[in-house]
């Protein structure tokens, strides 16, 4: 892999990750066109990577709401911020089920399985195509709602299933407000990245396979910024634009994803 390709990777990367299009997905994608040949264990590594990359954005520009979750938690005090913050917990346990007992399945999925990334497109299409509709309301996310959402977040660990679109799109089905939604969405996946994050750092079979650490700094620091950029007008955009414009997209891309996979 090239500084060049680990640029593209990260720019894709951050803009991706605050869009609900998926950016496992495009990433899977990217990695094919440029022709990368690395193992499932180096490619999931780099995949790794650029989403802390692009956690640590978001840990930064929602970084007084952090502080107010940790402060929550810690307080024990019967209030919202500490309800808040259990809500964001309870969210967090089905993926961090899915990522404990099945990494290993979860790794193949890495490794330019373009066939399912267009597949899991069009699925993500679906969800925000029917979230479109559902009324507009002010309601927040409930314990219930958290638990269903966090569902979600585990689905989406497929390649292809946009982690936003899905818990944002499941969030408006179940009346959720859209610019609450999307405040959830962001904040409940953060510490599941940083653990994610300290468990390959410490694991004994953890390789970087020949990509070389400049290389994955340039994809880092790409993602990082342009990942900071993307996330400070997200939420507005989410709120302004229709969900299915985003999924329009997503059908074309994956159909796109799909007639590579077949031809190629």
């Amino acid at each position: 892999m090239s500084f060049l390709d680990a640029l593209i990777l990260g720019i894709i990367q951050g803009l991706t990750e605050f869009l609900p299009v998926s950016s496992s997905g495009h990433l899977e994608m990217a990695k094919a066109i440029q022709g990368q040949d690395m193992s499932e264990k180096a490619s999931m590594m780099m995949t790794v990577v650029l989403h802390f990359a692009t956690a640590l954005s978001t840990a930064f520009v929602f970084r007084k709401d952090l502080v107010g979750i940790f402060k929550g938690l810690f307080k024990f005090k019967n209030n919202e911020e500490f309800k808040f913050s259990l809500k964001i917990v309870i969210s967090m346990i089905p993926a961090a089920i899915v990522g404990v007992f099945f990494d290993d399945i979860i790794e193949n999925f890495f490794s330019g399985q373009i066939l399912l990334v267009g597949c899991m497109l069009i699925v993500t299409g679906l969800i925000l195509f029917v979230a479109d509709r559902a009324k507009k309301t002010d309601k927040k996310v409930g314990f219930g709602a958290a638990v269903i959402i966090g569902i979600a977040q585990a689905i989406a660990i497929l390649p292809g299933i946009s982690r936003s679109g899905a818990t944002i799109g499941t969030s408006v089905l179940l009346g959720i407000d859209r610019t609450r939604a999307a405040r959830f969405s962001f904040l409940m996946v953060v510490p599941l990245i940083f653990g994610k994050m300290a468990k390959d750092l410490m694991s004994p079979e953890f390789t970087t396979d020949g990509i070389s650490l400049g290389v994955i700094g340039v994809g880092f620091v790409t993602a990082f910024v342009v990942g900071i950029i993307a996330c400070t007008w997200m939420i507005a955009l989410v709120k302004r634009s229709k969900l299915s414009y985003f999924s329009y997209y997503c059908f074309a891309v994956g159909i796109g994803a799909i007639g590579w996979s077949i031809f190629q």
